[in-house]
């Protein structure tokens, strides 16, 4: 999903499993399920709310909305700002050329996660939080189906799992010595490998 950072762990991906690649792609919000269920992806970084039949799906953080204007609109003045105050405002909430034009000409108001307004920063453009929005969820997301087995690795490196955790030092080793798949994918791993996996002794 756009404003999700991933340098972190595809930095630690690369480290532990140099020979598998990671193939990132970036979904809109609309297709973040599609990925999944068309086997594009094997796993998303989904934004909330999402349809979690036949999914797993790992709630990571919370995000700040934020109302992203023009530098010259009369947000740009303020710490932050409510809801009740921008309800004269044009407000959207679909990022693309068209709103942000809009935006920098002072004829619209975007209101985004905050990550998205850090993502796509632009020097005519400030955001302000918004101090009685509604938070979003970004979560990790999987079909319970897959038989990837390194989805549970990479699962492992977001939640912080160190490389000489149980299972993780003994496959990687493994994992590293298969060729990648013709057509790359990300290279994560399955939870049914977590229900099957070894510990180290």
């Amino acid at each position: 999903m756009p404003g999700v950072t991933l340098t972190k762990w595809r930095t630690i991906w690369q480290e532990r499993f140099p020979r598998v690649p990671l193939v990132v792609q970036e979904v809109t919000q609309a297709g973040q399920r599609g990925v999944l269920d068309s086997g594009e992806a094997d796993l998303c970084f989904a934004r909330l709310p999402l349809e979690t039949d036949e999914l797993h799906l790992i709630q990571l953080y919370d995000e700040v909305p934020v109302a992203w204007v023009a530098k010259d609109h009369a947000v740009a003045a303020v710490e932050d700002v409510s809801l009740e105050e921008l309800a004269d405002e044009d407000c959207r909430t679909e990022v693309n050329p068209q709103a942000i034009d809009l935006v920098a000409a002072g004829e619209a108001v975007l209101l985004v996660p905050m990550s998205v307004a850090r993502s796509q920063s632009r020097r005519d453009l400030v955001y302000r939080p918004i101090r009685d929005g509604e938070s979003t969820t970004v979560g990790l997301a999987w079909r319970v189906d897959n038989p990837n087995d390194l989805i549970a690795e990479f699962i492992g490196i977001v939640r912080g799992r160190t490389a000489n955790s149980s299972r993780t030092a003994r496959e990687r080793g493994d994992a590293a010595t298969k060729k990648p798949a013709s057509t790359p994918r990300p290279a994560q791993a399955s939870p049914r490998g977590r229900s099957r996996g070894r510990r180290s002794r």
